[in-house]
């Protein structure tokens, strides 16, 4: 639940796609970056396709039906874009990707330039695997990294993960926001400096530091 001082915006929107009773999913806007994040993959039929083409990295709690059905959405949605598309799960995620991917015929994508990056956390350790498209998304292991409870760091935003018990492996996230910027729109009129991208320029450097 994003929390924040009266009259500052919030970096993030946060909007629980199906409600609290629909399968699972968060979709998380970092407005500051035009940038999106996902929070579990249920049904995401109801996002507008500009939503998930802002989509970077998206996050999976674990892979039942209800929190993973929506992976087939998304990958249709992405398809011929030319990104890198990365995803974290629990232990097995690299496995449950494949076989999503293996379940289709892709004789016809050599010139599609997408890329999954896929990557399960274990308790001590973070797993890698690449889905090229061109390649028919054939699996190429990535190297082994040490897990030491953060999945995700850049200045505007981190992502924390810690393992639950859900009778299978599972993962609850947090995401945090080191330094909030907002600015005082009144004191930049009384200095007669106008409103325009260069604030943006200066928040992210100051986030850089």
């Amino acid at each position: 639940e994003p929390q924040h001082c009266s009259g500052l915006e919030p970096a993030f929107q946060m909007q629980l796609v199906n409600g609290p009773w629909g399968d699972p999913a968060l979709f998380v806007r970092i407005r500051w970056a035009r940038r999106g994040l996902l929070f579990d993959l249920g049904s995401i039929a109801t996002v507008p396709s500009g939503d998930l083409l802002r989509v970077s990295e998206v996050f999976v709690s674990h892979t039942h039906l209800d929190h993973f059905v929506g992976f087939d959405h998304l990958l249709r949605t992405v398809l011929g874009r030319d990104r890198v598309l990365s995803l974290f799960g629990p232990p097995g995620i690299i496995d449950n990707v494949e076989g999503k991917l293996r379940g289709y015929t892709w004789n016809l994508v050599e010139a599609y330039p997408l890329c999954l990056e896929v990557f399960e956390v274990d308790p001590d350790s973070v797993r890698g695997a690449r889905f090229a498209c061109r390649e028919a998304f054939r699996r190429q292991d990535l190297a082994m990294r040490p897990f030491t409870g953060e999945l995700w760091d850049e200045p505007g935003f981190r992502i924390r993960a810690a393992h639950l018990d859900h009778r299978i492996p599972c993962l609850a996230f947090a995401i945090e926001e080191p330094v909030h910027i907002n600015i005082d729109k009144e004191r930049l009129a009384g200095l007669d400096l106008p409103v325009g991208p260069w604030l943006s320029e200066l928040k992210a450097k100051i986030r850089a530091g």
